[in-house]
């Protein structure tokens, strides 16, 4: 036990302010029902199956205290390598003084070690399965109020800056302050959806998308006509080549559209257009490529650039953008991966920054 606790003291920065007897937890516990198991009959079935996780569900000790233990260290901050590592520095404590005792080990020594493997085996199985339980229930809880609890609010925050629009305004500052609630609750929409798709993602789930025939540079349009209504000074170009029909969810695709024509709107040179351009002449394919001059991007963030948490080349950018969780980009390979198309992009001074997508038509 004090060798569990000092082990236990080393895994910071979770046991960085814990108390020796939240260190000990269920160590007695635990030990307790190793002792007993080994007093245990069983057949090499029963043995077998415990080993596996399948031990006996009547005992008083085993699954109480590993399930606890998981529980507990979890909540104090353990992520699961760190529990799993306790399990094996006890097995080495107890073995170790357990061979230190004995000059030579006897048959039934050989048997009770086996014996004491496969019940830590056991326990070690009861808290990952607990450890992970309660984490999918917390994914699934996250998932939920992002979901449910904040979209239906921030919802009626819209909606209701959208009748208020509708309705019209006594003045101009009436007007500003309207415009305001409106662009930021959608912006918190948004990242909101953003949030939820890398939490999807990041449990292995693929983004769900649903595909109906369409018309990609008719959405290329409506999307740069968006821009234009709010970014009066920038020109955005959208020109077509071929045939610009493609299996695709259009909402989906109108999100990664919109996030690459929103960075090609920040990061481009504001005295140049954004050209968007339609390639449909592959019967197979359609490419669709955003491009802007302005300052390139490196060539070592470009390796990096559709990864979580990477964001774009912000100098001399204004401080409302400093909000942005660089995930957009992320979210958008994922989109793309999820259409069974490839997303890419090259940079450099001389041609600028061109983002291309490529979807298969069916």
């Amino acid at each position: 036990m004090k060798e569990w606790t000092e082990f236990a003291r080393t895994l910071s920065p979770a046991s960085d302010r814990m108390t020796k007897l939240a260190l000990e937890d269920h160590i007695f516990d635990l030990l307790r029902f190793v002792a007993d198991d080994l007093e245990t009959a069983q057949t090499p079935r029963e043995r077998f199956d415990k080993s596996r996780g399948d031990g006996p569900k009547d005992s008083p000790f085993s699954q109480s205290a590993a399930e606890l233990h998981a529980a507990l260290r979890l909540a104090d901050g353990f992520d699961i390598d760190q529990m799993i590592s306790e399990y094996r520095a006890l097995r080495a404590s107890v073995v170790k003084q357990w061979v230190a005792h004995h000059r030579s080990l006897a048959d039934t020594d050989i048997e009770d070690l086996t014996r004491f493997n496969e019940a830590i085996d056991q326990a070690v199985t009861e808290s990952v399965a607990h450890y992970t339980k309660t984490i999918n229930d917390s994914r699934n809880l996250f998932l939920g109020v992002l979901g449910h609890d904040l979209r239906n609010p921030l919802g009626a925050v819209s909606m209701g800056a959208q009748w208020m629009e509708r309705s019209g305004t006594t003045d101009a500052k009436q007007a500003k302050v309207v415009s305001e609630i409106k662009l930021a609750a959608g912006r918190a929409t948004r990242i909101l959806n953003d949030l939820l798709d890398l939490t999807r993602s990041s449990f292995g789930t693929q983004i769900p998308v649903t595909k109906t025939e369409n018309d990609v540079a008719a959405l290329c349009q409506e999307i740069a006509d968006e821009f234009r209504a709010v970014n009066a000074d920038r020109k955005l170009q959208v020109a077509t080549k071929g045939d610009p029909l493609v299996s695709c969810d259009r909402a989906r695709l109108g999100q990664v559209l919109s996030n690459l024509m929103g960075n090609a709107v920040h990061y481009g040179d504001v005295a140049t257009p954004i050209t968007v351009t339609v390639a449909g002449n592959d019967p197979d394919a359609v490419t669709i490529n955003v491009h802007n001059l302005g300052s390139s991007i490196p060539l070592e963030a470009q390796k990096s650039i559709f990864q979580s948490w990477t964001r774009g080349h912000d100098d001399g950018s204004p401080p409302e953008h400093s909000t942005h969780l660089g995930l957009g980009l992320y979210i958008a390979k994922l989109i793309v991966e999820a259409h069974g198309g490839e997303i890419s992009v090259a940079s450099n001074e001389e041609t600028g920054t061109c983002f291309s997508i490529r979807l298969p038509r069916r």
